[in-house]
């Protein structure tokens, strides 16, 4: 989960000089906020380590996560 993602993706959005696509915003949010990344990693990482044998709940990969939030977010632009 990403804090203030909307205001995030707004800076990204506007700094972004060329063509706003998913994968230019995604390597922009990888650029500008390598906190944020990691701690979607950490936590990603963390409740695969908790899972239960037989007891899964399915989780997307960090990547799959914040492409999912860019998308939605630029759909709404």
């Amino acid at each position: 989960m990403i804090l203030d993602k909307e205001e995030k993706f707004k800076v990204i959005f506007d700094k972004i000089k060329e063509k706003q696509s998913e994968q230019n915003m995604f390597n922009t949010f990888l650029d500008l906020y390598p906190a944020e990344w990691k701690q979607l990693k950490i936590t990603f990482s963390k409740f695969n380590r908790s899972k239960q044998f037989g007891k899964t709940i399915p989780l997307p990969k960090p990547e799959q996560s914040l492409r999912k939030e860019i998308r939605a977010w630029l759909k709404k632009q």
